[in-house]
Parts: C-alpha cells; sequence; structure tokens
C-alpha cells in the first residue's frame, strides 16, 4: 500500500468523524476466564485461547505466557501497525523492520515483599530496527508520530480502572 493508497482508504472514515465524532468512538473488549486449575487465567485471543500464569520469578514454571510478556506483545503489535501506516503516509519506504519492546520489572512489589517497590513493569523501551533509506530527522519524525498516535502506547500512559464485583 502506498500513501495515495492509504489516504484514499481512510479519506471517508476521517469525513464521517468530522460530521459525526460519535462514530467515530468503538468499544474495544477482551475476555477471560478461570479456566484451568492453578494460579491461571484463561484469555481468548485472536489467534484462539492463551492461559496465562505466573511468571518464573513470581512463582510460576515458564508454562503459561506471562501477562507483562503480553502486555509488551500488545504494545509491539499497536507500535508496528501505527508506524507502518505513519511510515506509508509520510512516504517513508522500510524494505523491513525488527521491534523490540523491554520493561523491568522488580517482582518485590507484586509478591508484597517491599511496599516501597513499585508494581508493574518500569520504564518500558520501544525498539525499532528499519531497513530504510531514510535520513536521521525522518525517523525521528516517524518514531515521534508512532508513539503520538499508537493506542497501546498512549493508553499506558493512563492508568486503567478495575471494578471487582459478584456474579449476577
Amino acid at each position: 500500500m502506498d500513501a495515495a493508497q492509504l489516504r484514499d482508504l481512510q479519506a471517508p472514515l476521517k469525513q464521517r468523524y468530522r460530521d459525526d465524532p460519535e462514530s467515530a468512538c468503538t468499544t474495544m473488549r477482551a475476555d477471560a476466564e478461570f479456566a484451568d486449575p492453578g494460579i491461571t487465567c484463561t484469555v481468548q485471543t485472536w489467534a484462539g485461547p492463551v492461559r496465562a500464569g505466573l511468571h518464573p520469578v513470581t512463582g510460576g514454571d515458564g508454562v503459561d505466557a506471562c501477562s507483562g510478556d503480553m502486555l509488551l506483545q500488545a504494545l509491539l503489535a499497536c507500535a508496528g501497525v501505527t508506524m507502518r501506516s505513519v511510515a506509508t503516509a509520510m512516504g517513508v519506504e522500510v524494505r523491513s523492520a525488527r521491534l523490540t519492546a523491554r520493561g523491568e520489572m522488580d517482582a518485590r512489589g507484586t509478591l508484597g515483599v517491599s511496599k516501597e517497590t513499585p508494581v508493574g513493569l518500569g520504564d518500558i523501551a520501544v525498539d525499532a530496527e528499519l531497513d530504510t533509506d531514510a535520513d536521521d530527522a525522518t525517523l525521528e519524525k516517524l518514531g515521534q508520530l508512532t508513539e503520538r498516535y499508537c493506542v497501546v502506547a498512549q493508553t499506558l500512559a493512563r492508568p486503567p480502572h478495575l471494578t471487582v464485583r459478584r456474579a449476577e
């Protein structure tokens, strides 16, 4: 897809959203359940169910997916799609790319060993190595726009609200 094709694809959507801002709002949803014994949670994904469990540093055996890794995977999926879209719109040819996300977690926080230790991943870094002829200024702009328009990255900047209630 080139920039003109992307513009043609998105132009009617953008116009509709300008004319009717509420039509741009959509509810995204994920579902999970306690389907298996043990400290696991099965999440329904596009590729089928994925069972998540404790990370080895918190007592897991490494057999189940780690939700922290899944979070980084979701971030890379969003950043990658966003980057390709932005690069296309900018007319930047990217022959190939390799994206990596890293975040450090101190298990003392989630295990309640230290109340001073934050729970969660610390600073998350996303690195993108691109096979491109674009100059450094263009790559800088590509990175800025990718971060600005990446739904998952922007969502991580604001904590979610968790509600627990009885099943009806």
